[in-house]
């Protein structure tokens, strides 16, 4: 399997989040996901996120799609989407509290990200109401997680909150 450089990055901070933040059980559900979405949305004064079970589905067939080789590239659909790869297990919450630490790359007031941010604009995205997720085994042993937003986020020259 062939990484890229962010790849790998992306890698090694799940490991670090799973090792550092959560219990080793699995916190896969719907209600996990919508959870920790909604803790990283409170924290900057947005609405709540609601799981949509059709967004689910797109998620889980994507994610399933991506099980052979593992690697994090985007669907090209029609919502948001954010992915999260791990070398070994990984949950839903790890995967967005992944996302979630990008918050530190985030300057608001300038609307910028030193280094990468787009997935956590996408989680707290005030415009985004609906999130369905995906994780699928890889045939390397890793775990690949899909959410998808609708409606999507990340306009350019837009504030996510």
């Amino acid at each position: 399997m062939k990484l890229t450089s962010y790849s790998r990055l992306l890698l090694i901070l799940a490991a670090l989040v799973g090792a550092l933040v959560l219990p080793s059980k699995a916190q896969d559900s719907p209600q996990d996901y919508v959870r920790a979405h909604n803790a990283a949305r409170q924290a900057v004064g947005v609405g709540p996120i609601q799981w949509d079970q059709g967004l689910a589905g797109y998620a889980q067939s994507y994610a399933e799609r991506l099980r052979g080789d593992c690697r994090l590239i985007h669907s090209g659909g029609p919502y948001g989407e954010n992915l999260a790869g791990s070398s070994g297990d990984l949950s839903g919450v790890s995967a967005v509290n992944l996302w979630v630490s990008e918050r530190a790359n985030y300057n608001y007031p300038a609307n910028t990200c030193n280094g990468v941010c787009g997935h956590y604009t996408q989680v707290v995205w005030r415009k985004s109401l609906r999130v369905g997720c995906g994780k699928a085994r890889c045939n390397n042993g890793g775990t690949i997680i899909s959410c998808n937003y609708d409606p999507r986020g990340n306009f350019n020259n837009e504030l996510p909150y």
